[in-house]
């Protein structure tokens, strides 16, 4: 069943799915962004924004953009152009709801991590919406409590962010061996283990 799941950078006609994922997950509807906002985010950094896929069905993205460190971007904003920074900040990172609690998020944040060491990131950087900021300490994300954020991103949101390893899983983001990697091995973890939005 889990042995088709791929992660392939993001195409055109992967919005509409994209955007679904995105809507599903924020129905609270401050964090659900706009259309033409979430595009403008993958489209400036393409090389480090993806999407997990099972048999041509989106289960999950991710959109990673350079910005500098200690800012974010503004939710009602799109993004012109991408910013000269060694930090990449993980803007969003869903998995589809049904998907959800098999560990496909922490394949998509390594996934990511690699990216990062390869092109040369310092650090990832992201802003931990409703309650998942236990997720992403359990992968090594630090709070910066001193960062005031904008009341859009809800009131449990926590800027936070880690170190890029110089060379986290061995493994170069495109390689054969990685994009077709079975994921057999998955199944529903701990709270900390499973992906929220």
């Amino acid at each position: 069943m889990n042995q088709d799941i791929r992660i392939r950078p993001i195409h055109d006609g992967d919005w509409d799915a994209i955007v679904a994922l995105e809507a599903a997950t924020y129905t609270d509807g401050e964090l659900s962004e706009e259309r033409a906002a979430l595009e403008s985010r993958g489209r400036v950094a393409p090389g480090t924004s993806f999407v997990l896929e099972r048999e041509r069905r989106l289960l999950g993205y991710v959109l990673a953009l350079p910005y500098p460190v200690d800012r974010y971007p503004d939710l009602s904003r799109a993004e012109h152009r991408a910013h000269r920074s060694r930090n990449l900040h993980l803007h969003d990172l869903v998995i589809a709801p049904g998907a959800r609690g098999r560990r496909l998020g922490t394949r998509l944040l390594a996934h990511l991590t690699a990216t990062a060491a390869a092109k040369g990131y310092e650090r990832i950087s992201l802003v931990a919406v409703g309650g998942a900021h236990t997720f992403w300490a359990a992968h090594g994300f630090a709070a910066h409590p001193g960062i005031a954020l904008p009341t859009g991103y809800g009131p449990d949101a926590h800027y936070m962010s880690s170190t890029v390893p110089e060379h986290p899983s061995g493994t170069v983001p495109g390689h054969r061996s990685e994009e077709s990697k079975p994921v057999s091995d998955l199944s529903p973890g701990s709270p900390s283990e499973d992906e929220v939005g």
